[in-house]
């Protein structure tokens, strides 16, 4: 019995429909501020960004010990040297910022646990042995095999580490940034002076953010801001004495505006419903600006069912475009591919102001094209950014960690909600390779060049609509049906196992000789005839395909 050395594909999980955003936040510019208005801006900043400091560092040491007590004996600390509002939303701030710290901690020891088993898999493995597709092989030499083995050494001590210090509740945060942080011992680098370090320091320490009550004034009680563009600040106790209005409020002599959803945003002040603001100073830009944020119900998902009845848009996401292709609702790829370039170089602002101007695009196009939904591989790259999973493929590892799979994932998810479209998550499981394999060259024309990225585009989206990737295979020729085997009838979207791959024909083949090699010349021929009439009888029940 011949054995099966064909490779087991793992499962495909279903595709869903992604669930909207559940919060809003918009920004503008406080213009034309006086410098007295500024220094008490500063002033605030300092004090609370102090009293922040410190009960944060209160929050960690406490640890996994934190209790309703313990929270309610900080804020009363607090409460004294500011107000009871202010103490609420610097409590508030400590225990996301734990929280983060915590998660990102648990991150950071499966990525060192992903590296030790690499490493350990490497280290036992022969010198020069070649690898798989799966896994790779040993070492190219004694060297580089006693190099990593002093790796292995290391990460398993970090590994050791970091566990005793999350079971025991341990995190380490940095207010105002670990990178600003570090940049202090590379001031020539960063083209700064130790002044103009200063400078940013303080201002990413400072501590100017309110959190918004339903059911009181404009939504806020510390930092109001009322529907024609007044901003006043409830000044903490000790520095009462700078208030400018009545109650211990400084009022401010800029007026704002928001550009972006500002009939929604005053309809939240004006029903008094709970609007969160933060007054934050750009130094490099010597700019003020306030934030307003709140939160939205979660709305129903559309059915996946409804979603599909308009075709499709498959999006495959790369590290500086996207790969778009349009698709029916039987999944038939349907006009010429779309491109939307998007450059991730530069400064942090320029990075984020070209990804949304590449979904943009990518949504106006989309709703030119009648689809209600866009379908996007469900990517995560957490696994796959260490070293010893590539070894010396340095230019890869820089590209997959280069791809901001979860900017992506938030920005399209919110900017379609906007714009009425749903965005169905796939698994990214083979796309690339049997999209390539089964679309690039069919749809390659003279006037028409297929990419790599389109195909696994057009993989992406028949996914999302619940076919198969694969095409049916074009049909034998006339004289040659014996040997060539007809081709089948494309799975429905409920079959199960439609992904896997058919077997080769050779398989087929022998599997119909060792039926009858024992029934002579003439029943073999008799045999072949008969099932070719059987298999010519057969209803063909096929969607229709568009491959030019």
């Amino acid at each position: 019995m011949r054995e099966n050395t064909r490779r087991q594909l793992r499962v495909i999980d279903a595709p869903f429909v992604a669930l909207g955003p559940s919060g809003v936040a918009v920004r503008t510019r406080l213009k034309g501020l006086p410098p007295a208005d500024e220094q008490v801006l500063r002033a605030v900043g300092e004090h609370l960004g102090r009293l922040a400091s410190r009960d944060l560092a209160m929050r960690c040491a406490q640890g996994l010990e934190h209790t309703k007590d313990t929270w309610a004996v900080r804020k009363q600390e607090l409460t004294a040297e500011s107000s009871s509002r202010w103490a609420g939303s610097i409590t508030k701030a400590s225990h996301d910022q734990w929280a983060l710290s915590r998660r990102c901690q648990l991150a950071h020891i499966h990525g060192l646990e992903a590296g030790v088993r690499m490493l350990m898999h490497r280290l036992s493995q022969p010198l020069g042995e070649k690898g798989t597709k799966r896994a790779p092989g040993g070492y190219r030499s004694k060297r580089e095999w006693f190099h990593k083995s002093r790796r292995l050494a290391v990460l398993e001590h970090r590994l050791e580490v970091t566990r005793a210090e999350r079971e025991a509740g341990v995190v380490r945060v940095v207010r105002g940034g670990r990178r600003l942080l570090n940049t202090r011992h590379n001031l020539t680098a960063a083209q700064l002076t130790e002044e103009q370090w200063r400078q940013r320091w303080e201002a990413e320490r400072w501590f100017l953010a309110a959190d918004g009550e339903s059911g009181k004034r404009y939504g806020n009680e510390t930092i109001r801001v009322t529907p024609d563009g007044e901003v006043s600040i409830r000044l903490p106790a000790p520095l009462a004495h700078l208030a400018n209005a009545g109650h211990g409020r400084f009022l401010l002599a800029s007026k704002v505006a928001f550009a972006h959803r500002g009939a929604e945003w005053a309809d939240r002040i004006e029903g008094n419903r709970a609007v969160a603001y933060r007054i934050h100073y750009d130094v490099e830009r010597v700019r003020w600006y306030l934030t307003a944020s709140w939160q939205k119900p979660v709305v129903k998902t559309v059915p996946l069912d409804a979603v599909r009845a308009a075709g499709m848009v498959g999006v495959d996401s790369n590290a500086d475009h996207f790969a778009a292709y349009r698709l029916d609702p039987h999944g038939n790829p349907v006009g010429n591919p779309r491109r939307f370039p998007y450059d991730l170089t530069g400064t942090a602002d320029h990075r984020d102001a070209q990804v949304r101007h590449a979904i943009t695009r990518l949504l106006h196009w989309a709703k030119r094209s009648g689809v209600t939904a866009i379908a996007m591989e469900n990517l995560d790259f957490t696994a796959d950014k260490t070293r010893e999973n590539h070894g010396r493929r340095k230019r890869f590892r820089q590209l997959v960690s280069g791809i901001p799979t979860g900017k992506l994932k938030a920005r399209l998810v919110s900017m379609a909600a906007e714009t009425g479209l749903s965005i169905v998550a796939v698994d990214p499981a083979y796309t690339s390779l049997w999209g390539d394999e089964h679309w690039r060259k069919p749809l390659t024309s003279p006037h028409r060049t297929i990419s790599r990225h389109d195909a696994a585009g057009i993989a992406i989206g028949r996914r999302a609509l619940g076919y198969p990737i694969r095409r049916r295979t074009t049909p034998p020729r006339d004289d040659q049906s014996d040997r060539r085997g007809y081709r089948t009838v494309q799975a429905g979207p409920d079959t199960r196992g439609r992904e896997g791959t058919r077997p080769p024909v050779t398989e087929r083949a022998h599997d119909a000789r060792a039926r009858t090699e024992n029934t002579g010349t003439r029943a073999t021929s008799r045999t072949s005839k008969t099932v070719r009439d059987a298999r010519s009888d057969q209803a063909w029940a096929q969607n229709p395909l568009l491959l030019t």
